[in-house]
């Protein structure tokens, strides 16, 4: 009994949602401004499109992948769609035409690790500086900033009277798509089996060079909506939008409780990770610290998850087996024996 409440609530999301709390409150009661209509409308806003690319990326690292392009991706399809509309092209033809950049991307990098053997990480550590240098050959230093209205008011209007912003809706509408793919569907296990063991998926019967390939177009996909969001939240389109995007992108996923070694985690511990992340980022800024010191502890809160990560799952499997009955050969539930009944 006491081994299975411990299971029950002994998790890495029970701490990480009793942690939130504890952040949101001290917010609350202490930081000036925080708790206002007009600041949890920023906050949601600001936080669009990590929480867009968070959910590509869980299903990338929960296979043994890892995209670090994903800001670099964006910033090439803001490019591209700024310039088309600069150039008086219609803004669905320019949407589209950013989605079709984000797919092509995607599936370059695709491309270089299925079929290529390469390594995700370089791979994408590579592509992160091109498609960003792309950017940079087609706009330069100049920026886009000229869009038509009604893309303008996506970027600053909420639902009605509510503080959520229209910015968010994107992640309201992809989120329970991509958690049901990952926890209910025939998909996702196979996701989990890639993570978990390469060979034995390819032995299995999985088609792991498809599933890697169709994850990183996704992922490309996702980041051109991003992009999207982005450019209208600040109406400007530049090649140096988003840098850095992918510390905190990683750091959500990774502190959401999904395992860097793959074949682990869940979407509910990222939503709670991606909750904290843009909390502590507003509580920063609202306290008139600097995106250069956000970084800084964006990036200590990185190496902290991973350490209690690990430090949590050994504390765990130590304390379930001292509270996990014996049950060895010959002996029952209460340590005796087991006796042969005789009729």
């Amino acid at each position: 009994m006491k081994a299975s409440m411990i299971e029950r609530f002994a998790t890495w999301e029970s701490f990480l949602g009793l942690l939130t709390v504890a952040v949101l409150a001290y917010a609350t009661l202490a930081v000036p401004n925080f708790a206002t209509v007009f600041n949890i409308s920023q906050a949601i806003a600001g936080a669009s499109e990590r929480a867009l690319i968070v959910l590509p990326m869980v299903l990338l690292i929960i296979a043994r992948e890892i995209d670090l392009s994903v800001a670099s991706i964006l910033a090439l399809c803001s490019v591209a769609f700024g310039v088309l509309i600069r150039e008086g092209v219609s803004l669905e033809v320019a949407i589209a035409f950013a989605l079709l950049v984000g797919v092509t991307a995607g599936a370059f990098n695709g491309v270089l690790v299925t079929y290529l053997g390469l390594p995700s990480l370089v791979v994408t550590l590579g592509t992160m500086a091109m498609f960003r240098g792309i950017g940079y050959i087609i706009l330069g230093t100049g920026s886009v900033n000229e869009f038509p209205d009604s893309f303008t008011d996506f970027g600053i209007n909420t639902l009605g009277e509510s503080p959520i912003p229209w910015t968010i809706v994107p992640f309201l509408v992809l989120a329970p798509a991509f958690a049901i793919m990952l926890q209910q569907s025939a998909i996702g296990r196979r996701i989990y089996a890639l993570g978990g063991s390469p060979d034995t998926a390819l032995y299995a019967g999985v088609r792991v060079a498809r599933i890697r390939l169709c994850l990183f177009i996704v992922s490309g996909l996702v980041c051109a909506i991003a992009s999207i969001v982005f450019t209208a939240r600040l109406a400007n389109s530049r090649a140096d939008n988003a840098i850095g995007l992918e510390l905190d992108v990683i750091t959500i996923v990774l502190l959401g409780g999904v395992s860097v070694f793959g074949g682990k985690g869940k979407l509910t511990g990222v939503f709670l990770a991606l909750i904290l992340i843009a909390a502590l980022r507003n509580v920063l800024g609202l306290s008139q610290i600097g995106g250069d010191a956000q970084g800084t502890v964006i990036g200590l809160l990185l190496i902290l998850s991973l350490l209690m990560s690990t430090t949590a799952q050994r504390f765990y499997s130590t304390f379930q087996s001292a509270l996990t009955p014996d049950r060895k050969a010959g002996r029952g539930s209460s340590g005796r024996p087991d006796t042969a009944k005789t009729s």
